[in-house]
């Protein structure tokens, strides 16, 4: 063996040139995840939570100073070309860590290992009570949560660089796998969760391995995985070759379009968002949304925008069916989470639309979009975890009537949340929609005005399911317990749901620990200042756009 390495020849390899300064976000996260899954194995139980909690908290905080301190020169492709960091790439790594932050703040009480000391009910004083024992039982120490955060957010920013599709499969695995897990670990509901999780599993694989498919078919055309060499090649290619690349395409964005949860792909995601505990399946609708999006503006506007002609039609379809099924089915439910699940399949649609004006400033309406919907998101599922009902979380809407009345402050902030989300003037949700379908409007035709007029009434559908929610909180009268089954139950999980003793107690709201409450206000305040002074984000989003390779 000895002899055979030493006859080797040499002379041509070249050893890959690495600029470990453009990838140390990543490899600070890792890095992170990494003592993380030390801290699991040798750290006593008692201070295992705490110790966990910092080491994800800091290597957040270190990696976002490190992105946010490379500047315009350190931008270019590094690791033999497979890992772009340019300006999206840069702009989105920064989102991703702050949201991610965000999401690990929420998760820390939810996860703790004394849920009476996380969440105690406003007005109460008498220590140990039913509804405080029940939030007690409810406290996990689940700890190992954090390593795997950590471990899904670097494969979220090596899936928004990524500059070849072997390193997209990667990241896109990367980010999964610990999300499998994640969404099994509610304790309260594991039935619902496991069978989420199962689901979300399942699906996931099918669209990894058509992902991978895609990517082998289009090796087979352009000879490489490299985007700039796959652009190069479409156009190029002899007649042998030229029949595997519309396949290649459509089998390439059905992998990412399931991670956005587009409509055909989106069967997964009111489960999901409906079974896993709820501070994951915020961190899920905020981040993994805006790895996805990134992921697909690098695929589409860098590798496959020669050829955009051929595939566009279908991702037109695509975002027009998104859009329906998403405002629709929102209206129906009677589950908050699957509500919001639904509707996030919506806000998937309202991007497609901008995304295919292939315009600089359809990128940055589209970086901006991400940022909104994520700080909002986060925020408004922080809501979620603080509004319960007989010791569970109340997500039956017949659980919030009159909540306004009893607790305003929260079903106020809830009801900012939700106009952004309608895209109601003066909040995020307006600026985002505008920066969206603007570009739509002037760079993608017919079919750009036609998707904008269909994205404007489906915007007054989902508008009204929010409203709906508004109603019930601050004019209607408490329920009376009265429970029908609708859109929001699932098959095979009634176990899992909340008794009927459950979704008659009124709602009440448990006053938050810092870590949610920090989340709720970042949120509320980054969701009003977007919506009267964007100009600061408009321009970093701009400038980044700019810079896209």
């Amino acid at each position: 063996m000895t002899s055979l390495l030493a006859s080797a020849p040499t002379a041509g390899f070249t050893p890959a040139s690495v600029d470990y300064w453009a990838i140390a976000p990543m490899l600070v996260v890792v890095g992170g995840a990494l003592v993380g899954v030390l801290v699991e194995a040798f750290a006593p139980r008692r201070v295992r939570h705490g110790i966990q909690v910092a080491v994800a908290v800091l290597a957040l905080v270190a990696a976002t100073a490190v992105a946010l301190l490379r500047t315009v020169d350190a931008q270019g492709v590094t690791l033999d070309g497979s890992v772009a960091v340019d300006g999206p790439a840069i702009f989105l790594q920064v989102t991703l860590l702050v949201m991610a932050l965000l999401g690990v703040l929420l998760m820390a009480e939810r996860f703790g290992g004394s849920g009476a000391d996380a969440f105690t009910p406003m007005g109460a004083s008498v220590p140990g009570s039913p509804l405080e024992d029940a939030v007690a039982r409810e406290g996990w120490s689940t700890s190992e949560v954090f390593p795997l955060t950590l471990l899904s957010v670097t494969g979220m920013l090596m899936f928004v660089s990524a500059n070849d599709l072997l390193t997209m499969f990667v990241g896109l695995e990367v980010l999964s796998l610990p999300l499998y897990l994640l969404c099994a670990l509610g304790r309260r509901r594991r039935l619902l969760s496991q069978e989420a999780a199962l689901k979300y599993f399942l699906l996931g694989a099918f669209s990894s391995a058509f992902f991978l498919f895609g990517a082998a078919l289009m090796y087979g055309y352009a000879g490489s995985v490299r985007f700039d060499r796959i652009a190069a090649a479409i156009g190029g290619a002899d007649a042998q070759t030229e029949s595997l690349l519309l396949p290649a395409v459509v089998l390439l964005l059905v992998g990412v379009l399931f991670k956005v949860g587009a409509v055909p792909f989106h069967s997964w995601t009111p489960d999901v968002y409906q079974g896993a505990p709820t501070p994951v399946t915020g961190f899920m609708a905020a981040c993994t949304k805006a790895a996805a999006f990134g992921a697909m503006l690098r695929l589409v506007y860098v590798g496959l925008a020669a050829d955009r002609w051929d595939w566009r039609w279908g991702l037109i379809a695509v975002a027009a069916l998104t859009m329906v099924v998403g405002s629709v089915l929102t209206v129906v439910q009677r589950d908050v989470k699957r509500l919001l699940a639904y509707s996030s399949i919506a806000h998937a649609g309202f991007i497609i639309v901008g995304l295919l004006a292939f315009d600089r400033t359809a990128v940055s309406g589209v970086l901006v979009y991400l940022v909104c919907y994520g700080f909002a998101t986060l925020a408004a599922f922080g809501v979620v975890t603080m509004v319960r009902s007989g010791g569970s979380e109340a997500t039956d809407l017949e659980q919030w009537r009159g909540l306004g009345r009893r607790h305003p402050a929260v079903a106020a902030t809830f009801t900012v949340l939700l106009l952004a989300f309608a895209g109601i003037p003066l909040t995020s949700g307006f600026t985002a929609k505008f920066l969206v379908f603007q570009p739509a409007i002037a760079h993608g035709g017919r079919a750009g005005a036609a998707l904008v007029v269909l994205g404007v009434l489906c915007s007054a559908i989902t508008a009204y399911a929010y409203f709906r929610i508004v109603v019930r909180m601050f004019f209607d009268a408490d329920g009376d317990g009265e429970r029908a089954d609708g859109p929001g139950a699932v098959d095979g999980a009634t176990a899992a749901l909340p008794s009927a003793d459950a979704v008659a107690a009124p709602a009440t709201v448990l006053a938050p620990g810092a870590g949610t409450l920090l989340v709720v206000v970042v949120g509320l305040v980054v969701t009003i200042l977007l919506g009267v002074f964007p100009a600061p984000l408009l321009s970093a989003a701009a400038d980044s756009a700019q810079f896209l390779r």
